[in-house]
């Protein structure tokens, strides 16, 4: 019994960390002034964001050169 609420109990808190999971979506830079950055974004991924609310920013990795 014990070793079946311990696996409910991990099941429902893996189940509640996956609705944590945050949007992700791609918006073009437009202008940087100091340290504000101006993007521009789809109608729709503007939806997902709220103002005042930190958001986290990843710039494109470029890809290595495959070779010899």
């Amino acid at each position: 019994m014990k070793k079946k609420m311990m696996t409910l109990a991990l099941a429902v808190a893996f189940t509640a960390g996956m609705v944590a999971v945050a949007n992700s979506f791609t918006c073009d830079v437009k202008t940087v002034t100091g340290t504000t950055v101006t993007l521009e974004c789809k109608a729709d991924d503007t939806a997902k964001i709220e103002v005042g609310k930190p958001i986290k920013v990843s710039p494109n990795k470029k890809k290595g050169v495959e070779g010899c």
